[in-house]
């Protein structure tokens, strides 16, 4: 529920200024990643993830490198993206969206993932071609490329040297992890790594994955209250 000025839906309430959802041009490209999404069945509002996405978005445009989306399912973000910025005419760039387009592979899931019940995600996949429904929603933009593919082995079909923003939203830690240190050292400095689950109570066990990384990388990671998280590179 949301009238410019406050904002309720998608585990968040504020009533600070959420004036963006009356911008014409916000509604435009949410709408476009909204679209053949099968979440409206749902009421779903994820605006200010979105807008958390556009963020990160004109971040990474302003250095070298792809974007690359791992975890699209129907690509309400990567669409709200390709809209919002005229990504279709960026001849600089790919975006380069990998998923099994298929659920969350069996073998991935560990136990404590499986006592949360995360492999209901699997269930938004039955009865319904996502592969297809992706690659008709962003045939009309030459610089988008589908992969379909389980991470990490799908990963060596993403021709990109750097990369300037990575979505990762995938909904298990294996491949979630496996994704970020694949790419991590193809980051630029100033790209931003948008971690769409880490702050959402199911999915603790990809949050403390990505805090033991982090302290590893020696880079910190922001946590918002919509649930995502981000990690922008420094320079070396």
């Amino acid at each position: 529920m949301s009238n410019g000025m406050q904002f309720v839906g998608d585990g968040l309430a504020t009533m600070h200024n959420s004036e963006f959802l009356n911008d014409p041009r916000f509604k435009r490209a949410y709408a476009f990643g909204m679209r053949t999404t099968t979440f409206h069945k749902l009421d779903l509002h994820i605006e200010w993830r979105a807008w958390v996405a556009l963020w990160a978005a004109e971040q990474a445009l302003r250095h070298p490198g792809d974007f690359v989306e791992c975890g699209v399912n129907t690509g309400i973000l990567a669409g709200t993206i390709v809209d919002w910025t005229g990504f279709g005419a960026r001849t600089d760039r790919a975006m380069w969206l990998v998923d099994t387009f298929d659920g969350l592979p069996e073998d991935q899931i560990d136990e404590n993932e499986r006592k949360i019940g995360l492999q209901a995600y699997n269930d938004e996949y039955r009865n319904r071609d996502t592969h297809a429904i992706v690659v008709e929603k962003f045939a009309p933009f030459p610089n988008v490329r589908v992969i379909k593919g389980r991470v990490p082995d799908a990963l060596t079909l993403v021709k990109a040297d750097r990369v300037a923003y990575l979505s990762i939203d995938m909904n298990i830690a294996l491949p979630e992890i496996a994704a970020a240190r694949h790419f991590w050292p193809k980051i630029v400095p100033g790209g931003v790594i948008l971690l769409d689950d880490y702050n959402w109570l199911p999915h603790v066990n990809q949050k403390r994955a990505f805090d033991a990384l982090a302290a590893e990388w020696n880079v910190p990671i922001l946590g918002l209250p919509t649930g995502q998280g981000v990690i922008v590179k420094p320079a070396a």
